[in-house]
């Protein structure tokens, strides 16, 4: 899984950098406030090493709580949160649900996986891709779907900035999923008018499906 191991290096490169800005934070509120690293590490229950260490941006494995605590004792907060960027780790389930849409759809689309979004920055990718001539469909599968209000404006979302003509939402033709989209409301049914059934048949001779739809594999 290439693209995703990308995402963690890129991940690990980004906390190395916050490490060391944090760092840098660190010795300078200490300096402001006079004090010295003996001083601030014994305040902060450490050694006067892994201060300068911490300074340094050289203490990957840090505990939150530690960090915390050495920025409290020079006057500073410590505040972490995650954000959504980028695309997740997938299970094989999810993998082998993309491969019978692909197995099922006509050897003249062209199929490409984890595709990127074409805007700098953007590190959003599609599950899938499928082209049929200069039309592109982009493809976004979900084993379990779970909440239809943000599934849809997270399709939305990635519609409007993903470079696609039309999007299928592909889920596992489970009790589960089957149930969803009963459950969802005619608001996230809308968002996808073309017959599940029609567009996977469109694709089969390689044609156009024709619009948004909800495909069940």
């Amino acid at each position: 899984m290439p693209g995703h191991e990308k995402h963690v290096d890129r991940a690990e490169r980004a906390a190395r950098r916050a490490l060391a800005e944090l760092g840098r934070e660190l010795r300078l509120a200490r300096l402001n406030h006079d004090l010295s690293q003996r001083v601030a590490a014994e305040a902060a229950g450490i050694s006067q090493v892994h201060w300068a260490r911490l300074e340094r941006g050289e203490a990957p494995s840090i505990p939150l709580p530690l960090l915390a605590r050495a920025l409290a004792v020079v006057g500073c907060d410590l505040h972490v949160r995650g954000y959504p960027a980028g695309s997740p780790v997938r299970d094989r389930a999810h993998l082998a649900l993309l491969e019978r849409l692909h197995r099922n759809i006509a050897g003249s689309v062209r199929w490409s996986t984890e595709v990127p979004f074409p805007n700098a920055g953007d590190r959003r990718a599609w599950d899938a891709i499928a082209r049929i001539a200069s039309i592109r469909v982009g493809i976004e599968a979900e084993t379990r779907a779970r909440d239809s209000q943000d599934l849809q404006r997270r399709l939305a979302t990635k519609q409007r900035d993903g470079l696609v003509d039309h999007v299928i939402l592909l889920l596992a033709d489970t009790r589960h999923n089957r149930a969803f989209i009963a459950a969802a409301g005619e608001g996230f049914r809308a968002a996808f008018p073309i017959d599940g059934r029609t567009a996977l048949e469109r694709l089969k001779i390689g044609l156009d499906p024709g619009g948004n739809a909800i495909i069940l594999l």
